[in-house]
């Protein structure tokens, strides 16, 4: 059965409607309500949030005395001073270099390290105190993996109106997923998807729940390929969508201008998926040499979600454990030999139900794979900045970025544990 007949889903992305998913997640509904007499159908921006009087703010800070690592080329400085107003990085350097304005709040930071604020690439945010503890524990910005019912749009938008509750974040709206289940109560617009008998497989389908997403604002959309390696009763190995419906996807998001993540596991599914031309592979435990080929050449990234597959070992279930012990190994070799190809890799979680796992941890394991320290810190600054389309707003502590940072008690690229445990976290100004 098609869904060509129906009317195409209404975009009703606005900014009344936005600020008050956010309200309800963040349970301050009076603080974030859209002001009198402001336009119910424009999409929140910070111009129009100027206009209404109800800008978001970054804050004015000095980080001061801390040892500042530059992620991008590698440069440590002893004794630097990073000064934001704003929320924006107005100077960051060498004591003797800096300028500090009089009067400044400022962070001691003597004996500890700074870095930019890392980036999580893939985490499903479902609730205000998970967005909250993703920024405590240094994922100042993130990229989502998917919501049941749109929560992540309204995450975003709390991060732009209170930004020490929430990372900066990219969209992705709901899964483009076989069997939706109750997803399909996540917008009227999707409704007419319960008629269909073999789920969203058909490309009327598809591009059916791709434009409901970019309706309702996503600004990335999220697809598979394998079944899920967390569920006992499902083979990851076994495929769910074929290279033609994977293009179908990938088509549609390109119409609205967006790029496409897919989970993936098996050999024949990330190729199917790459060749498809997807964004960047989720996963992706039994990618191929020629798959990673197609993907240096095509620049897709590569997000392996180490921790995820790490977490399974030692689980109750046998079958998970056996797939985490079977799958972590070769994960790590799969990354290693990405690195290696030259295909930018990027690191991400997969936290979702409520566990969020620190970023640090998947940098660590990226290192454990055989990057070096400054390699593996640059798969949560500088390549996934890039990934975001936030190359010239995170990942580094320069001058025009963001004001993320975080501080940590040693050394990171003596040890890199240090970053599972920010002794302190700034975002976009404000010390969390």
């Amino acid at each position: 059965m098609c869904v060509e007949n129906c009317p195409p889903p209404s975009n009703r992305l606005t900014r009344r409607g936005v600020l008050a998913g956010a309200a309800a997640l963040a349970g301050t509904t009076a603080a974030l309500a859209a002001a009198p007499g402001a336009s119910a159908t424009a999409p929140m921006t910070r111009a129009s949030a100027a206009r209404s009087g109800n800008a978001p703010r970054g804050g004015d800070l000095v980080i001061d005395g801390g040892t500042l690592l530059d992620p991008a080329t590698g440069e440590v400085t002893e004794d630097a001073v990073v000064v934001i107003r704003d929320g924006v990085v107005r100077a960051a350097g060498p004591r003797a270099r800096v300028d500090v304005p009089k009067g400044s709040t400022v962070l001691d930071a003597r004996g500890q390290w700074v870095l930019p604020g890392l980036v999580d690439s893939h985490i499903h945010l479902n609730t205000a105190a998970e967005a909250k503890t993703a920024v405590r524990l240094g994922a100042t910005s993130a990229r989502s993996g998917s919501t049941n019912f749109y929560q992540d749009i309204a995450v975003r938008e709390l991060a732009r109106q209170a930004p020490k509750l929430a990372p900066r974040l990219r969209a992705a709206g709901i899964f483009v997923t076989p069997d939706l289940g109750d997803t399909v109560l996540g917008d009227p617009d999707l409704t007419p998807l319960a008629r269909l008998s073999d789920g969203v497989r058909s490309a009327e389908a598809l591009r059916r729940v791709v434009q409901v997403n970019l309706a309702r604002g996503a600004d990335v959309i999220k697809t598979r390929v394998n079944e899920r390696a967390g569920l006992p009763e499902q083979d990851p190995l076994a495929q769910v969508y074929s290279y033609e419906q994977l293009s179908e996807v990938v088509a549609a998001a390109k119409r609205g201008g967006k790029g496409v993540l897919c989970h993936s596991y098996s050999e024949k599914g990330c190729h199917d998926a790459v060749t498809a031309g997807i964004t960047s592979l989720e996963h992706g435990a039994f990618v191929g040499e020629r798959t990673l080929h197609e993907m240096r050449r095509r620049g897709t990234y590569f997000t392996p979600t180490m921790i995820a597959i790490a977490g399974m070992i030692g689980s109750s279930d046998p079958v998970l454990d056996e797939r985490g012990r079977t799958y972590l190994p070769k994960l790590k070799a799969a990354a290693l030999a990405a690195h290696e190809l030259g295909v930018p890799l990027v690191s991400g979680t997969d936290s979702s139900g409520g566990e969020v796992e620190p970023i640090g941890s998947e940098i660590e394991l990226m290192h454990s794979a055989g990057l070096s320290t400054l390699d593996a810190i640059r798969t949560a600054t500088v390549n996934a900045a890039r990934l975001l389309g936030l190359d010239g707003t995170v990942g580094r502590l320069a001058r025009g970025f963001a004001g993320d940072a975080i501080l940590v008690s040693g050394d990171p690229l003596a040890d890199i544990s240090v970053l599972k445990k920010p002794a302190r976290v700034v975002r976009s100004g404000i010390a969390v």
